[in-house]
Protein backbone atom coordinates (compact mmCIF):
# COMPACT_ATOMS: atom_id res chain seq x y z
CA UNK A 1 0.00 0.00 0.00
CA UNK A 2 1.98 3.21 -1.49
CA UNK A 3 0.73 6.13 -0.06
CA UNK A 4 -0.29 9.24 -2.51
CA UNK A 5 1.02 12.40 -3.48
CA UNK A 6 -1.99 14.24 -1.96
CA UNK A 7 -1.76 12.37 1.10
CA UNK A 8 1.86 13.43 1.76
CA UNK A 9 2.68 16.29 4.42
CA UNK A 10 2.61 19.80 2.51
CA UNK A 11 5.40 22.04 3.40
CA UNK A 12 5.37 25.73 3.71
CA UNK A 13 6.14 27.54 0.36
CA UNK A 14 8.64 29.95 2.20
CA UNK A 15 10.57 27.22 3.68
CA UNK A 16 11.21 25.18 0.80
CA UNK A 17 12.10 27.94 -1.54
CA UNK A 18 15.47 28.26 1.48
CA UNK A 19 15.81 24.56 1.74
CA UNK A 20 16.87 24.47 -1.95
CA UNK A 21 18.76 27.50 -1.92
CA UNK A 22 21.07 26.36 0.57
CA UNK A 23 24.76 26.35 0.75
CA UNK A 24 26.77 24.09 2.95
CA UNK A 25 29.65 26.02 2.14
CA UNK A 26 28.50 28.95 4.32
CA UNK A 27 28.48 26.57 7.47
CA UNK A 28 31.40 27.02 10.05
CA UNK A 29 33.70 24.18 10.81
CA UNK A 30 33.18 22.11 13.62
CA UNK A 31 35.14 18.94 15.00
CA UNK A 32 33.18 16.43 16.43
CA UNK A 33 33.63 15.32 19.80
CA UNK A 34 32.63 11.88 21.26
CA UNK A 35 30.84 11.96 24.06
CA UNK A 36 30.55 8.24 24.56
CA UNK A 37 34.43 7.32 25.49
CA UNK A 38 34.83 3.43 25.74
CA UNK A 39 36.32 2.21 29.57
CA UNK A 40 39.54 1.89 30.42
CA UNK A 41 41.29 -1.69 31.04
CA UNK A 42 41.14 -0.90 34.37
CA UNK A 43 37.77 0.23 34.25
CA UNK A 44 37.32 -3.12 32.88
CA UNK A 45 38.79 -5.18 35.41
CA UNK A 46 37.15 -3.37 38.58
CA UNK A 47 33.72 -4.08 36.93
CA UNK A 48 34.51 -8.08 36.22
CA UNK A 49 35.60 -8.15 39.95
CA UNK A 50 32.55 -6.49 41.02
CA UNK A 51 30.17 -8.49 39.02
CA UNK A 52 32.25 -12.07 40.27
CA UNK A 53 31.52 -10.81 44.33
CA UNK A 54 27.99 -10.32 43.19
CA UNK A 55 28.06 -13.49 41.67
CA UNK A 56 29.57 -15.12 44.69
CA UNK A 57 27.02 -13.78 47.02
CA UNK A 58 23.76 -14.73 45.15
CA UNK A 59 25.65 -17.86 44.61
CA UNK A 60 26.39 -19.30 48.33
CA UNK A 61 25.01 -21.91 50.40
CA UNK A 62 23.89 -20.68 53.50
CA UNK A 63 23.77 -24.52 54.48
CA UNK A 64 27.58 -24.41 55.05
CA UNK A 65 26.72 -21.80 57.92
CA UNK A 66 27.10 -22.95 61.15
CA UNK A 67 24.83 -21.38 64.15
CA UNK A 68 26.28 -18.81 66.68
CA UNK A 69 24.87 -17.20 69.53
CA UNK A 70 25.39 -13.32 69.39
CA UNK A 71 26.86 -11.54 72.64
CA UNK A 72 25.74 -7.80 72.56
CA UNK A 73 28.91 -6.03 74.30
CA UNK A 74 27.65 -3.07 74.97
CA UNK A 75 23.81 -3.52 75.45
CA UNK A 76 21.67 0.09 75.48
CA UNK A 77 20.66 1.15 79.38
CA UNK A 78 17.10 0.75 80.25
CA UNK A 79 14.40 3.09 80.91
CA UNK A 80 15.81 3.16 84.62
CA UNK A 81 19.12 3.89 84.00
CA UNK A 82 18.55 6.25 81.94
CA UNK A 83 16.16 8.08 84.04
CA UNK A 84 19.06 7.56 87.50
CA UNK A 85 21.60 9.42 85.20
CA UNK A 86 19.19 12.20 84.33
CA UNK A 87 18.23 12.94 88.25
CA UNK A 88 21.96 12.47 88.61
CA UNK A 89 23.25 15.15 85.87
CA UNK A 90 20.16 17.46 87.33
CA UNK A 91 21.63 16.97 90.87
CA UNK A 92 25.03 18.24 89.21
CA UNK A 93 23.92 20.78 87.49
CA UNK A 94 22.09 22.09 90.55
CA UNK A 95 25.11 21.98 92.84
CA UNK A 96 27.54 23.07 89.96
CA UNK A 97 25.26 26.36 89.22
CA UNK A 98 24.46 26.85 93.03
CA UNK A 99 24.03 30.99 93.47
CA UNK A 100 26.02 31.53 96.69
CA UNK A 101 24.37 34.73 96.85
CA UNK A 102 21.19 33.93 97.51
CA UNK A 103 21.83 32.05 101.04
CA UNK A 104 21.82 33.88 104.58
CA UNK A 105 24.83 34.05 107.28
CA UNK A 106 24.36 31.71 109.93
CA UNK A 107 26.48 30.77 113.59
CA UNK A 108 27.57 26.98 113.54
CA UNK A 109 27.74 25.39 117.03
CA UNK A 110 29.52 22.47 117.49
CA UNK A 111 27.43 20.02 119.79
CA UNK A 112 29.03 17.17 121.28
CA UNK A 113 27.44 16.30 124.83
CA UNK A 114 29.70 13.52 126.38
CA UNK A 115 27.39 10.85 128.13
CA UNK A 116 27.48 11.11 131.76
CA UNK A 117 29.85 8.90 134.61
CA UNK A 118 26.87 7.33 135.37
CA UNK A 119 26.30 5.92 131.71
CA UNK A 120 30.17 5.11 131.66
CA UNK A 121 29.67 3.20 134.49
CA UNK A 122 26.88 1.18 133.77
CA UNK A 123 28.46 0.92 130.04
CA UNK A 124 31.66 -0.58 131.71
CA UNK A 125 29.75 -3.13 134.14
CA UNK A 126 27.94 -4.42 131.00
CA UNK A 127 31.50 -4.86 129.28
CA UNK A 128 33.09 -6.32 132.10
CA UNK A 129 30.30 -8.69 132.71
CA UNK A 130 30.28 -9.97 128.86
CA UNK A 131 34.60 -10.10 128.81
CA UNK A 132 34.24 -12.62 132.06
CA UNK A 133 31.53 -15.00 130.73
CA UNK A 134 33.30 -14.95 127.18
CA UNK A 135 36.77 -15.74 129.04
CA UNK A 136 35.59 -18.27 131.77
CA UNK A 137 37.69 -20.77 132.91
CA UNK A 138 35.81 -24.14 133.20
CA UNK A 139 39.23 -25.78 134.34
CA UNK A 140 38.72 -23.85 137.50
CA UNK A 141 35.18 -25.59 138.56
CA UNK A 142 35.17 -28.52 141.28
CA UNK A 143 33.94 -31.68 140.41
CA UNK A 144 30.51 -32.50 142.00
CA UNK A 145 28.40 -35.66 142.73
CA UNK A 146 24.69 -35.12 142.15
CA UNK A 147 21.79 -36.33 144.79
CA UNK A 148 18.65 -37.17 144.33
CA UNK A 149 16.12 -35.56 147.01
CA UNK A 150 13.13 -36.64 145.82
CA UNK A 151 13.51 -40.70 144.37
CA UNK A 152 11.37 -42.39 142.39
CA UNK A 153 9.14 -45.00 143.70
CA UNK A 154 10.75 -48.81 142.88
CA UNK A 155 8.87 -51.20 140.70
CA UNK A 156 7.72 -53.43 143.69
CA UNK A 157 6.35 -50.30 145.68
CA UNK A 158 4.40 -49.84 142.43
CA UNK A 159 2.97 -52.69 142.47
CA UNK A 160 2.33 -53.18 146.00
CA UNK A 161 0.26 -49.54 145.51
CA UNK A 162 -2.00 -50.98 142.41
CA UNK A 163 -2.85 -53.83 144.66
CA UNK A 164 -4.26 -51.76 147.93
Amino acid sequence: MSTSLKDLPKVNVDLKSELEGFKTGSMKKAETQEKNVLPTAEDVATEKTQKALLQGVEAFDTGKLKHTETQEKNPLPDKDVVKQEKVHQNLLEGVEHFDKATMKPTQTQEKNPLPDPEAIEQEKEKQNLIAGIENFDTKKLKHTETQEKNPLPTKEAIDEEKKA
